[in-house]
């Protein structure tokens, strides 16, 4: 029997190389993975496309620290219930079945209006008050657990996402490919970040929120209304967390806890750019998208984020205010 399994092992053998024997002699090229380059250009595109979701989702966080210095800890659950109100409309079988571009543009004026009521119902409320930072900060840790699991009550622990653009072709970038829907996404989130940069520079309301966070009280000195620019801030704070969100679903999945696990690579990315600038928020986070991304060449995709932390840190190091940030004297 010994004779004949090498016997049989020795003509497998020989089978298996015959292909590759053959296309080698008729100059046919041997199937390959790809390159470094092509892996590094498909995870920078990647990065790219991760990044500006952050940013779109960081902007809000970082101009209301700018206006009231509050740290948002709830600010990843807009995120969550833009993306899963969005689904409701679109894509539960409870739901009117709406297609997801009308679903979404619903999500991001309920996340706007979510956003004002909260600043109306709560926040307001506690400045009037003159209840601490501090003291605000661990409301919002509260609020954030709210809204997590009233989350987790209406839409559940199952995954899931929306009815479009799910299935494409991708479409060829040299040696490297995206798909249209993600294409779009990167496109659309570019266009709203352009957007806002135009508004804070070329609108009455943008120059009052810069004002608000240049100096609070001499912005209210000179007449501006700083309780109607906090709550536009909010709104549009609100309104952009579910934008990203939507875009977030739509490029990965929908789940209960998304803006949570988003909210870390939020605030890396605020703190990066630099606390209280818009624009600081929008560098910080696509550097923070490109370094998780580009990461993956070396190491474990499970590491991503713990490498764009790492980048956090060492810039600060450097440059304590961040990329954008301003140096402050203290004491």
């Amino acid at each position: 029997m010994r004779p004949q399994r090498k016997f049989v092992l020795a003509l497998a053998l020989v089978l298996v190389s015959v292909p590759a024997l053959s296309a080698r002699a008729q100059g046919e090229a041997v199937p390959r993975g790809p390159t470094f380059g092509a892996r590094a250009l498909q995870a920078l595109i990647d990065g790219i496309q991760f990044g500006v979701i952050i940013a779109i989702t960081s902007v809000g966080l970082s101009l209301i620290f700018g206006t009231i210095h509050l740290i948002n800890f709830a600010h990843g659950e807009f995120v969550t219930i833009g993306a899963t109100f969005a689904f409701y409309l679109n894509a539960a079988a409870a739901g009117p079945g709406w297609h997801l571009i009308p679903a979404a543009v619903a999500a991001v004026a309920f996340g706007a209006l979510l956003g004002g009521a909260v600043e109306r119902g709560l926040w307001r409320p506690l400045r009037a008050r003159g209840t601490g930072l501090i003291n605000m900060f661990i409301v919002t840790i509260g609020l954030s657990l709210l809204l997590r699991h009233l989350v987790l009550v209406l839409y559940g622990t199952r995954p899931a996402s929306f009815a479009q653009y799910d299935i494409q072709s991708t479409i060829g970038l040299g040696p490297a490919s995206i798909t249209p829907r993600d294409l779009t996404v990167t496109l659309l989130a570019v266009l709203v970040l352009l957007g806002i940069a135009m508004l804070l520079q070329k609108t009455r309301i943008g120059t009052a929120v810069r004002a608000v966070s240049a100096n609070r009280d001499l912005a209210e000195a000179t007449g501006i209304d700083v309780q109607r620019v906090v709550l536009f801030v909010w709104m549009l704070g609100g309104g952009l967390a579910a934008l990203g969100g939507v875009f977030f679903g739509l490029v990965e999945i929908v789940t209960w806890d998304m803006g949570f696990k988003l909210l870390l690579l939020m605030f890396a990315g605020v703190i990066l750019g630099g606390l209280g600038s818009a624009y600081g928020a929008m560098a910080g986070s696509l550097v923070i998208g490109v370094v998780a991304q580009m990461s993956t060449l070396w190491f474990p995709v499970d590491l991503q984020y713990a490498w764009a932390l790492l980048v956090l840190i060492v810039v600060l190091l450097v440059r304590p205010q961040g990329i954008l940030g301003q140096a402050e004297r203290v004491g």
